[in-house]
């Protein structure tokens, strides 16, 4: 007959520490279900193994999407402009309050800032890559980084509203809220059902959509691969310069006045809106434009416009209540 079981002290304290061991594992926050995630940015694969918590804006485009999202408040950094007129009351007081590094902008509007300032407070996830900061440099130590597709070095086919809800729903994967993304796009998509249905009947209508040189110099149109396109047909006009296979190009005021479009939708970065309407209205043979002689000219932010956010949508919108619709 076998004996009674002695445990050792040494045998205790092993499966003590496995018990322990064991409840602490079932205490331990799991890893977030269909993590890692990888998207594909600009050609390359980025990949997140959980959803960013620290994040540096480095343009204005993504602050819709994230605030749409519920996810603003991970935003820990900024740099740049962030135009109040692009956002509501809680937008912009949930900007006020995000650290910003600078609004150093160049002539043509161009974030500049160190890649070091950057990479010195640890952000997770960058939002935008300005001259001087590239995308091997940041993952190098660890950082992510994401570019609106319509900036990325080798362009991208022509946009649409798609590409909106594209990046909306790319987005909703990032930061796992699939569900909210779900709801912006739903939502977006009955606007846009909105607009279309009061584009007005009748004669067809035509625009261009400029972005003009204040102070003298070229400016430029946009073609059939930008934003402006599907924006002015969901309003309802052709564009003049929709047979251009091109985002934006440099056009001569001879261009502009052959095309004649009945209205002019002019962007602009920052300043005087007056002063960029005057940028077309004083040029040479500007006056024969019927867009200029019935004053049908809307003049609004670039990012009303472009890249392919939420805020195109209410670009749309402005230009459907300026102008009327074109049909």
């Amino acid at each position: 007959m076998p004996g009674p079981r002695i445990m050792t002290p040494l045998l205790t304290l092993a499966l003590l520490t496995t018990a322990c061991a064991a409840k602490d594992d079932s205490r331990a926050p799991s890893a977030t279900a269909g993590f890692p995630v990888t998207v594909r940015n600009c050609g390359t694969d980025v990949t997140f193994d959980a959803p960013p918590e620290r994040i540096a804006l480095l343009e204005s485009a993504p602050v819709t999407i994230l605030h749409g999202l519920g996810v603003l408040d991970r935003a820990v950094l900024r740099a740049g402009a962030f135009p109040e007129e692009y956002y509501d009351a809680e937008t912009n007081a949930a900007i006020a309050g995000i650290e910003s590094l600078g609004e150093d902008l160049d002539e043509s509007g161009h974030l500049q800032i160190s890649q070091e300032t950057i990479i010195n407070r640890q952000p997770e996830l960058v939002m935008g890559l300005p001259d001087g900061i590239t995308r091997e440099s940041l993952s190098g130590v660890g950082i992510n980084a994401l570019v609106q597709p319509v900036y990325c070095p080798d362009g991208v086919d022509a946009t649409t509203f798609d590409d909106v809800y594209e990046q909306i729903e790319t987005y909703g994967r990032i930061f796992d809220r699939g569900d909210e993304a779900a709801a912006l796009v739903a939502d977006l998509r009955a606007r846009m059902a909105a607009v279309e249905k009061s584009a007005k009947p009748g004669a067809e209508r035509t625009a261009a959509v400029l972005f003009p040189t204040v102070g003298g110099g070229s400016g430029y149109a946009y073609g059939n691969r930008s934003m402006a396109h599907p924006q002015l047909a969901a309003a309802g006009f052709t564009n003049v310069f929709g047979d251009v296979d091109e985002r934006v190009f440099e056009v001569t005021t001879e261009q502009l006045v052959d095309a004649d479009p009945d209205v002019l939708v002019l962007l602009h970065i920052d300043g005087d809106p007056g002063d960029v309407k005057n940028a077309v209205t004083a040029l040479p043979g500007a006056e024969s434009l019927r867009a200029v002689k019935n004053d049908e000219i809307l003049v609004q932010l670039f990012n009303f416009t472009e890249p392919p956010t939420p805020l195109s949508m209410v670009g749309l919108e402005r230009i459907a209540d300026r102008f009327g619709g074109g049909r």
